[in-house]
């Protein structure tokens, strides 16, 4: 159980670092939808036997809307849009790479900076793993520049979040975590309907460019 755990927790280190090095917004996509299943089987495999039933609704939603629906919404919304790849972000792609690969210490570092859990961690790669993807979420919110790729960057962020929450939080309600998993959704949703609206307006969806809209 535990070694299975740790191999999901490097994939998942793995697709952080795969979104850091490609331009093709379909792979990303797809990269992040994989990231969204990986989570949902980590969601399984953390022992939570008081919450059997609890753990097993959460990981399937989990990976029914992180792997399957928002994935479809995303690349509706490129082929919509007709916007294919991230041609010319704030950073290259070399020094994202780099990015990625520094993070994963960072994260690493973060992760002793914290007190130890009340009861038994379920993995000690999660905790690092929890805050590797929240790193390269906010990198690449920063520093890509188009609306979608931004998206992908705040789904790997929640994803983050959402895989720090599964391993420590052990008395949260089904409600609670359903209720994040649906305000995630509306914020996807949202932000595909504004991309649309952007390209039809103005024929690109480059945030930066965006502010130069004055008056």
């Amino acid at each position: 159980m535990q070694l299975g755990i740790d191999i999901l927790l490097i994939l998942i280190a793995l697709t952080n670092l795969a979104l850091t090095t490609l331009s093709a917004l379909g792979t990303c996509i797809r990269v992040i939808a994989l990231q969204g299943v990986l989570l949902g089987l980590v969601a399984v495999t953390v022992e939570r036997k008081e919450l059997w039933l609890h753990t097993m609704v959460l990981a399937a939603v989990t990976a029914a809307l992180k792997g399957l629906v928002f994935p479809r919404l995303l690349l509706r919304t490129i082929r919509a849009v007709n916007v294919a790849r991230e041609v010319e972000p704030l950073i290259g792609y070399g020094l994202s790479t780099l990015a990625g690969t520094l993070a994963l210490p960072a994260a690493i570092w973060l992760a002793t900076r914290l007190p130890p859990p009340a009861g038994p961690a379920p993995a000690s790669l999660l905790v690092p793993a929890a805050f590797h993807a929240i790193l390269i979420g906010l990198f690449l919110i920063v520093t890509r520049r188009k609306a979608i790729t931004q998206v992908i960057g705040y789904l790997a962020l929640e994803n983050g979040i959402f895989l720090f929450g599964v391993g420590l939080i052990r008395q949260g309600t089904l409600l609670v975590d359903l209720g994040v998993l649906l305000d995630l959704f509306v914020a996807v949703f949202v932000m595909g309907i504004a991309i649309f609206h952007i390209s039809r307006e103005f024929d690109h969806i480059d945030t930066d460019r965006l502010a130069l809209l004055k008056g």
